[in-house]
């Protein structure tokens, strides 16, 4: 079957350009022009991936990209945010809604493929596992999205999530901060390294008592304290 992809976007010419690009590719490409339709498209059809311009009539990007991981339904799509932003502090609010990628205006075409690519590729990988990690008193549900510590149920962002699950999947395996990034956002995690620091501390708030397991290696990143 043909990867679904729905484009929210609200410059035809640019939608157009995504949409014959992508469609020769071999993707079913959708588009809609602005926030509340697509949304409501994004329910409707489950796509496989979401394309979403951040400036949208109706509903901004940010909201219907917050939407989108909120429901249990579609938490799962993986959304590239494309916008004319682009500052740091822009794609760090990007990536707290739950945005996968982030792609800026004017884009080369052929790059922004291979983003849609490797996003798919990680969306199949994840669908096949199914699993539950227990370590430390912190257990982590990938299929249901749920994290509890003591048995006390607390809500991460999307990425604090593939955060966590990537540390306690290896536990005493020092990560880089870039190998961080790279697991939880994709293949080009090379602009956001600097992020890293502000989202582990933002993990060791909400872990409390057991904020300890998630260790500092000088020099190179973080791991997970052994079992």
């Amino acid at each position: 079957m043909q990867p679904v992809i729905l484009v929210i976007e609200d410059e035809e010419s640019i939608a157009d350009v995504l949409n014959w690009n992508l469609s020769q590719q071999g993707y079913d490409v959708h588009w809609e022009k602005d926030g509340r339709s697509g949304l409501s498209k994004v329910r409707s059809l489950k796509p496989d991936l979401v394309v979403l311009d951040l400036m949208l009539p109706e509903i901004d990007g940010l909201q219907v990209c917050r939407e989108i991981k909120r429901d249990k339904a579609t938490w799962r799509i993986p959304v590239l945010m494309l916008t004319a932003r682009s500052s740091e502090t822009d794609e760090v609010v990007g990536f707290n809604m739950g945005a996968d990628d982030y792609v800026t205006k004017p884009f080369r075409v052929q790059p922004l493929i291979h983003r849609v690519a490797a996003l798919l590729r990680r969306s199949e990988a994840e669908s096949e596992v199914r699993a539950v990690l227990e370590l430390h008193g912190l257990r982590i549900d990938r299929e249901n999205f749920r994290f509890a510590v003591d048995g006390l149920e607390y809500e991460l962002t999307p990425t604090e999530f593939r955060m966590i699950w990537t540390l306690m999947a290896q536990p005493g395996r020092p990560f880089t901060r870039h190998e961080l990034m790279e697991t939880a956002r994709g293949d080009d995690a090379n602009a956001l390294e600097r992020t890293i620091d502000v989202h582990i501390r933002a993990l060791r708030k909400k872990l409390g008592d057991r904020a300890d397991v998630i260790e500092t290696v000088r020099g190179i990143g973080y791991r997970f304290a052994r079992p």
